[in-house]
């Protein structure tokens, strides 16, 4: 099973809720293809829910990095909200906890922004 992705609105903020597996080839791709149309529509400001993500591989960590630096290049912000223990280790392995801001609660997320 690939990755799942619901899109709402919240405000000026796209929530994107995922569900299922991040992995090399159609979830990842489904992911990038989702945060792009996102930033070409004039969505910067983009809080990825990752509570129903089941598994992440390297190369889905790496569609969350491009998708931070699509992001960003444009004059928008990626955050992360509810990561699963696996994935918060990963960030940290990979030193990318430092890159990402990262909640546990959507309220103080949105309001980050």
């Amino acid at each position: 099973m690939s990755v799942k992705l619901t899109n709402r609105q919240v405000g000026e903020v796209t929530v994107i809720d995922a569900a299922g597996r991040i992995t090399l080839g159609e979830g990842s791709s489904t992911f990038r293809d989702s945060v792009k149309e996102m930033v070409n529509a004039g969505q910067k400001k983009i809080l990825l829910n990752l509570g129903d993500v089941s598994y992440i591989d390297s190369s889905g960590i790496g569609e969350l990095v491009s998708g931070f630096t699509t992001v960003s290049n444009a004059g928008g912000s990626l955050k992360l909200l509810n990561l699963t223990k696996r994935i918060q280790d990963l960030l940290q392995i990979t030193k990318l906890y430092t890159v990402f801001e990262v909640f546990d609660d959507e309220a103080k997320a949105l309001a980050s922004f």
